[in-house]
């Protein structure tokens, strides 16, 4: 199956110095886009508070930028903290100036502090409503003109598999709670981005939502990941980020895709992040919620 082409592009990536970002990142490069990556880590891994302390999470976007340029691909590093309201406002500009143009926009920073609602301080209730609705908001609606002006554009917000409801009866998991705020402002950004989906369908802009079919284990998700748990690889999400990148519109939009059954269903030839390897046909997973497969997609 031909592999998707994006010589001529130019995608952003959001918190691309780590985990899902800086997969998504490599895989869009070696596909030919010139990626613009984002984060606050350029050098350093940065500090964050998480959990009531601050923490030091691995990954720079030096090194995203490394493995990038050493499978042949071409990025541009912009340093950007998405919580400064003046960084995140010239983002896109920033962008455009460095890169020439905007075609992909790839919103996937995110801040996850889980939380029993009754525990839950302020800050980390608005914290998360920033990082996962606010911000993909801002983004696009900076982003959107450049894409208009252009005849064509793609949005993909990255979701999450806990905006689908719990099942009952409650698991221990359901129960002990923690993610009830988080996987609400993914739920709202499913709606979001269905909602923005009809409102560019005229212009040609594309946006659609993919998420892990169960969990990735990455360098800010491992500490909510039980060490048993089996993950899945990123490059399976990332595959089907590319995918949702150089269709129009009119072919497709407004989907929520999941990491394992998209590729499954649409028997894509998933690559390695370099895109030099076939990876085994994916199998989405028995344990993945069980609605995922039964999704009405709007096209």
């Amino acid at each position: 199956m031909p592999q998707p082409q994006l010589a001529g592009r130019v995608a952003l990536v959001t918190g691309a110095s780590r985990g899902i970002g800086r997969a998504v990142a490599q895989r869009l490069a070696s596909a030919g886009a010139t990626v613009v990556i984002t984060a606050r880590s350029v050098g350093a891994p940065a500090v964050q508070k998480r959990f009531g302390a601050d923490q030091q999470v691995a990954g720079t976007l030096d090194e995203t930028l490394s493995l990038i340029e050493a499978a042949g691909g071409r990025a541009i590093p912009l340093a950007t903290d998405l919580e400064d309201e003046a960084e995140r406002s010239t983002l896109i500009e920033r962008t455009i100036a460095a890169a020439g143009r905007i075609d992909i926009l790839v919103n996937n920073a995110g801040f996850a502090d889980y939380a029993r609602i009754d525990a839950m301080t302020d800050d980390t209730f608005r914290r998360t409503l920033l990082h996962y609705l606010e911000v993909p908001f801002a983004l696009s609606r900076a982003a959107i003109p450049a894409m208009k002006a252009a005849g064509a554009g793609w949005i993909v917000n990255i979701g999450s598999v806990t905006a689908m409801p719990p099942l009952r009866p409650f698991a221990d998991y359901a129960r002990a709670g923690g993610d009830t705020v988080y996987a609400a402002t993914k739920a709202a950004l499913n709606r979001f981005s269905q909602g923005l989906a009809a409102e560019l369908f005229d212009w040609n802009i594309a946006v659609n939502v993919v998420a892990p079919s169960t969990a990735i284990r990455t360098p800010g998700a491992d500490q909510l990941i039980p060490d048993d748990y089996p993950t899945e690889d990123v490059a399976y999400i990332a595959a089907t980020v590319l995918d949702m990148c150089h269709l129009p519109a009119a072919e497709r939009t407004g989907r929520i895709a999941y990491s394992m059954q998209w590729p499954h269903d649409q028997r894509l030839d998933v690559r390695s992040l370099d895109g030099r390897d076939s990876l085994p046909p994916a199998e989405p997973p028995a344990w993945s919620h069980p609605a995922i497969t039964g999704l009405a997609e709007w096209a």
